[in-house]
Parts: C-alpha cells; structure tokens; sequence
C-alpha cells in the first residue's frame, strides 16, 4: 500500500506546474500592462490576464449580483479569507473600481509597481500620520468619484470567520455621500488557505449585495459599518469571531 504522502506527490507536481504558468503569465502581464494607453484599459488587461491565471490554477470564478451595483461610484466591502481575495475581484469586478491596499504591498518587487499601474491606493496601517493622510486621500478620490473595494478585516488567518472590521472603508463611504456595498467571496479560503502554498482546484464565487444608502447627515459611521457586516455575514458561510471573541470575554 502506497503512502499518504506518496498518493500526494502527483497533485503537488501539477500544482507546482500550475504555478510555473501561472507566473508566467504574470510576467507577461507585467510586460504587456505597460504598453497599454490609458487607466481603464490598463485595468482591463489585468483583469483579464487575472481570469487567465486563476483558471491556471484550476479555480472557475464567476460573480453574482453584478446588477447590485451602482450607476455611479461607490465603495465595496469584502470578507477577507485567503491571498486569492484581491485577484479573484480584480477579475470579476468592472474596471471603474480601485482597490484598497496595505502600504506594504507597494514595496513587494514588481507585484508593487503592477499594483501602482492600475490605479490602486496604499494605505498605512502603522503610522497614525501616514494613516491619517492616506485615509483623507482615500476620501478625496471617493468624493472625485472614484469607485474603491476594501477588505476591512485588514487581514487573515488560518481561522475561518470573520473578523472585527477597521472603520476607513465606512468613514469614506459616509463622508463622501457615496453608496456602501457589501459583497461575499466564497470558496477562496478553501482554495488557499493562509497556511497553504499551491492552491486547490475548485470554484469560488463573489455575490455582490444589496446597497447600503448612507445619509452622512443621519446616520453613524458605526451603524453603516455593523449594518454591512450583519449582511456578509447572513451569506458567508463561515463563524461570527468577533462575537465569539466577545462571548469569551465575558464567559
């Protein structure tokens, strides 16, 4: 009888050619992306080089709930899983919308300065100054109408659930009057966990959802950020940790 580790070789290899291809395809990305005139249509061949690559690695993407979005700019919110999340909704997303980063990732050799060629903004999560400056960045480019996607957990772990959301994303969407959109990734943290390296083939779905109307005279940044939390978390099938962390405190 063969053994356990012995069954698994032949699934690394591919996985390990699966990711061969995939940073190939990356590279050419990072060649091609350059030439290209124009924001919009840099963004487009990103995303499509991005729906390339993650069929490489055997995972089908679709979205639902496309038609949830706006007419105009907005910002979205997501839960956040796996390192699969930013590429996955580069892919399915139009290409009006600029993602929220940490600063850290702008230095990361040519992942970097690809993520800088499509419009993406930085932002600090250490420095209380920079912080401060990047959010008040982030409220201008809402207010000029530009459409931004964040992951307000900030990060993961290898703990499936959803964590305590960071307030940027709500105060933005509040102080620049503009729509709040929850969405929910599903199947990533299955397809790449955060203690992982090859990802697992499989499917993974985003589900936009309904608008949160947001009335900066009337309503609480607060109430906006726990209103879209309580609906990701009607749809993702995964544990409450901040309320469980709560109940801990109090057991």
């Amino acid at each position: 009888m063969s053994s356990p580790r012995r069954q698994d070789l032949p699934r690394v290899v591919f996985g390990v050619c699966r990711l061969l291809v995939f940073a190939l395809l990356f590279l050419t990305t990072a060649v091609v992306a350059p030439l290209v005139p124009g924001l919009t249509r840099r963004r487009r061949v990103v995303s499509a080089f991005a729906r390339a690559g993650l069929r490489t690695l055997g995972l089908n993407v679709d979205i639902d709930g496309l038609d949830q979005l706006p007419a105009g700019s907005c910002v979205l919110v997501a839960n956040h899983g796996s390192y699969l999340d930013g590429l996955v909704m580069q892919a399915m997303l139009p290409p009006r919308f600029a993602f929220v980063i940490k600063r850290e990732a702008e230095h990361v050799p040519l992942v970097g300065w690809l993520l800088r060629l499509i419009g993406s903004e930085f932002l600090a999560r250490h420095h209380r100054g920079e912080r401060h400056r990047d959010a008040r960045r982030l409220m201008r480019r809402a207010e000029e109408g530009q459409s931004l996607v964040f992951f307000p957990e900030g990060t993961f772990t290898s703990d499936a659930g959803l964590r305590k959301f960071h307030m940027g994303a709500f105060a933005t969407a509040m102080r620049a009057g503009r729509p709040l959109v929850p969405a929910v990734i599903h199947g990533a943290r299955r397809a790449l966990p955060n203690d992982a390296r090859i990802p697992r083939p499989g499917r993974i779905r985003v589900e936009v959802l309904t608008p949160l109307r947001v009335n900066p005279a009337r309503d609480a940044i607060e109430n906006l950020r726990d209103a879209a939390r309580h609906s990701i978390l009607t749809k993702l099938d995964e544990p409450d940790l901040l309320a469980a962390a709560r109940a801990g405190q109090h057991a």
